[in-house]
């Protein structure tokens, strides 16, 4: 099975960009405009003038979001586990087996 690519064209800091992706184009643009409005961001608050490193700036904030993120899910999954092992034995026996994984 192929997935259609799509070209999407972005603005970052007044720079466009075609784009080939395979999420759907609303997609690439929000995420086109995260990235444009951190940069901004990194660019207002005075300390940063050059862009190649307002770039970098945001892309490590971006992926510090990103791994605090990934936390919050691990531990809220942890947190449905714990939950169901509380409840399951609560639970009439035919309903206590436990479901396979994704």
């Amino acid at each position: 099975m192929t997935i259609k690519k799509h070209t999407v064209r972005v603005t970052i800091l007044n720079e466009e960009y075609a784009i080939r992706t395979e999420t759907p184009p609303e997609h690439a643009r929000a995420v086109a405009t995260y990235l444009d409005d951190a940069v901004r961001q990194v660019l207002s608050s005075g300390t940063v003038v050059e862009s190649n490193r307002a770039v970098v700036l945001a892309a490590l904030q971006i992926t510090s979001e990103l791994f605090d993120a990934r936390t919050a899910v691990a531990d809220m999954t942890q947190s449905v586990h714990g939950l169901a092992d509380y409840v399951r034995p609560l639970l009439p026996p035919s309903k206590r087996q436990v479901e396979a994984s994704a």
